[in-house]
């Protein structure tokens, strides 16, 4: 298994870890202080739940050498990096979380386009 692989999986690993965080920390803040709209606040933590699992199955699959993590993390990291360039700008802008989101999107789009990691993850045709 190539570090490439260990790595983007790692990454992965870290992010979904971060992912579930955000998730009961939402939770806590539904059960414990007063919402504007309680199906609002249930769907976005239903949100964030799936993906959670979605950024955990594909760190599993990376390690398991799955093609489908390509189009999986690569759709997870420009997510995340339209969320990082947002939180450059406005009136709230919040720069180190914009720095704490942007570096694992680099380093994860870097390693998912590392040629040892494309000959892992590439669709053999058959």
């Amino acid at each position: 298994m190539p570090a490439s692989i260990i790595g983007l999986s790692a990454v992965l690993f870290l992010e979904s870890a971060a992912l579930a965080s955000v998730s009961v920390w939402f939770l806590v803040e539904i059960l414990t202080t007063r919402v504007n709209s309680v199906g609002g606040s249930i769907l976005t933590l239903a949100l964030a739940l799936g993906a959670t699992a979605w950024v955990a199955a594909a760190a599993v699959g990376a390690l398991r050498g799955r093609t489908w993590v390509r189009g999986a993390a690569l759709t997870w990291q420009l997510c995340q990096l339209a969320v990082a360039v947002g939180a450059f700008q406005g009136i709230f802008a919040q720069p180190l979380v914009g720095v704490a989101i942007l570096a694992p999107t680099v380093l994860a789009l870097v390693l998912l386009f590392v040629p040892s990691t494309t000959n892992v993850l590439r669709r053999d045709p058959d």
